[in-house]
């Protein structure tokens, strides 16, 4: 892994964040920061707002209170467009591949990205330039022998690794991964992990990754945040949160 920054400026910050819809609070005052090149985990059960955290950082809604801060600037109301452009980029939990599309041409699409919608990618121009930088990330994800195969005609676990290189396109400086591992062969999720952690070191970028996969989250992240109905249970690296006793009775299980 690469050597987290400490002592430099977060990437992200966010504090006192708050969401709730009506009765139900389902961020109450989460605080955090990710420091550059940091790989920063996040679980809890569901219902403990992950979601909701990190819809809130990706513009999708609209915090009650709170701040959100990328690399000192304030982010808290930004549209996922305004964020795609000050480097922020993504994956979701469910695949944004266009299975008619081949490997490499998602790749080229998702680089003129503009909106975050799976619209925009359709309507994106060609090349542009972009074939060098969707030609390293091929090699990178080792895709090459599917390269200009469609990429409806992959396994699963292929379009996830797309999935993922489509958001690497545009050398974002923080990228959020929803889940994946999420429908993945079991056989393949060390390959994702092994993957993320060059990429980390490679671009020296920095991840927040949301995933129930315990055993993945405990090898690939710097620090982990646990959240349990909305707030922060704990914070600290894999062994810290391996030897808390308030997670294990409440999360993990002993």
């Amino acid at each position: 892994m690469s050597a987290v920054q400490r002592g430099r400026q977060p990437v992200l910050k966010v504090t006192g964040l708050k969401k709730a819809y009506g009765a139900i609070q389902a961020v109450g005052g989460v605080s955090f920061e990710v420091m550059p090149g940091e790989i920063f985990g996040v679980i809890g059960p569901n219902g403990s707002g992950k979601t909701t955290m990190f819809n809130s950082v990706l513009g999708q809604i609209t915090p009650d209170a709170g701040s959100i801060e990328l690399n000192g600037r304030d982010i808290t109301r930004l549209s996922p467009l305004e964020l795609n452009k000050r480097g922020v980029g993504r994956t979701f939990q469910t695949l944004q591949v266009f299975g008619k599309m081949t490997v490499r041409d998602n790749l080229l699409v998702a680089a003129q990205e503009h909106k975050g919608t799976m619209f925009s990618r359709m309507v994106a121009p060609g090349d542009s330039g972009l074939g060098p930088k969707a030609d390293a990330l091929i090699d990178q994800f080792r895709i090459r022998h599917v390269a200009h195969k469609k990429a409806g005609e992959l396994s699963y676990g292929q379009q996830k690794l797309v999935d993922i290189a489509m958001a690497f396109m545009s050398e974002p400086d923080l990228v959020l991964l929803d889940e994946p591992c999420a429908g993945v062969n079991p056989s393949l999720v060390g390959g994702i992990s092994t993957l993320l952690k060059e990429l980390n070191q490679n671009r020296k970028g920095s991840f927040i990754v949301i995933e129930h996969n315990m055993d993945f989250v405990m090898d690939l992240c710097h620090r982990i945040m646990v959240m349990v109905e909305g707030t922060v249970m704990a914070i600290g690296t894999p062994a810290e949160i391996r030897a808390n006793k308030q997670v294990l009775d409440a999360y993990l299980g002993n």
